[in-house]
């Protein structure tokens, strides 16, 4: 008699210690390394990894190299579209940022599991793109009043505003402008969350028919590990445009700081 299948879509993420470190604690509180930790950890060693071996400089360019000096480019080219030629400061951190996201995303599709290896996407947690959405903010504020000091605050008043609805405008202004990190962060960890969860249930569509037997294997089981295919191929597409946009956003904010636009 065939076992029936529970596949849980939300288990996997779960954030687990590891390495025995459930008990670790400084001053209190709980520092364990955890699964996110590790890979982001990875991510982290991958982007190194990769711009290391892109700086050969050779004159006639590798694959390699012409990988990195590419999405360099894409991102110098993003900042001067939105900042200008002032924008070329922030290639650095926008850099990282977008491939730190984007290995971080595509990393965690990888299907690891065969080999007992089970990847982690920490971008599908809200504390984590959340931290990064308050980074990018919190660059975005020191720029803006270490620029323009407390000009800054005109940012909040469009031109051409009537005196009368300044106070009103300047309010609206204010709440959009902070809400911009919460949106932000929001927006990378939903995408991601979502294509994993979808993925999960069609893989228990999967595994559920072919415990029950062959027709019924035929009839959703194929089906949905056709779909789960081309879901798959969709959420490498998603993996990077969610990272791309996470840095196009942060430019546009950028530029606000730099330009008050």
């Amino acid at each position: 008699m065939a076992t029936e299948a529970k596949v849980d879509p939300m288990h996997q993420f779960t954030i687990q210690p590891m390495f025995g470190t459930d008990q670790m604690e400084l001053l209190g509180y709980n520092i364990a390394i955890t699964n996110s930790t590790v890979w982001m950890a990875i991510s982290a060693i991958v982007l190194w990894a990769f711009v290391f071996g892109g700086m050969k400089r050779e004159l006639v360019p590798g694959r390699w190299q012409m990988a990195v000096e590419s999405f360099t480019g894409l991102i110098d080219d993003m900042l001067e579209a939105n900042i200008g030629k002032n924008g070329r400061k922030y290639v650095p951190y926008i850099f990282s940022l977008f491939m730190f996201i984007l290995f971080g995303n595509v990393l965690g599709l990888l299907p690891l599991g065969v080999i007992g290896l089970h990847p982690f996407t920490f971008t599908s947690h809200f504390t984590v793109t959340g931290i990064l959405a308050i980074i990018s903010f919190g660059i975005v504020l020191i720029v803006g009043f270490a620029k323009h000091k407390l000009h800054f605050f005109s940012l909040f008043v469009p031109h051409g505003t009537p005196v009368p609805m300044i106070p009103i405008i300047f309010v609206v202004e204010m709440i959009s402008f902070m809400v911009r990190p919460f949106s932000l962060g929001l927006r990378l960890f939903v995408a991601m969350m979502a294509g994993h969860v979808l993925l999960e249930v069609l893989s228990s569509f999967v595994i559920g028919s072919s415990n029950a037997g062959l027709q019924y294997f035929a009839i959703a089981g194929i089906p949905s590990f056709l779909l789960m295919v081309g879901i798959c191929a969709l959420e490498i597409l998603v993996a990077g445009i969610q990272a791309y946009v996470f840095a196009l956003l942060t430019s546009v904010y950028l530029n606000d700081a730099e330009n008050l636009h």
